[in-house]
């Protein structure tokens, strides 16, 4: 299992605002899935950040276009594999 690094840039803040509630309920089943392991807003409020857990980078690619933020416009996104330097517990 590999871990992957999504940032998520603010587009457009109105979308972002319409689509939290949703874009939250998402990561959370994805949590719940045990595909995502963390994800948060920066506090500046330019963005987010989600750590994923795939096979490879088209399956996170998939799971990131189905977030409503991204489906509806609210965000960009930049997926990146990330090498841990302390491992985290995989799923």
């Amino acid at each position: 299992m590999k871990t992957f690094a999504v940032l998520l840039p603010m587009k457009d803040e109105e979308l972002t605002k319409k689509y939290r509630p949703a874009h939250l309920e998402f990561l959370e089943k994805m949590h719940e899935e045990k595909k995502v392991v963390l994800y948060g807003r920066f506090a500046d409020g330019t963005g987010g950040l989600v750590i994923y857990q795939a096979e490879d980078q088209d399956e996170v690619e998939t799971w990131v276009k189905e977030d409503p933020y991204v489906l509806h416009g609210a965000r960009n996104y930049e997926i990146h594999e990330w090498e841990l330097a302390t491992p985290i517990k995989s799923y």
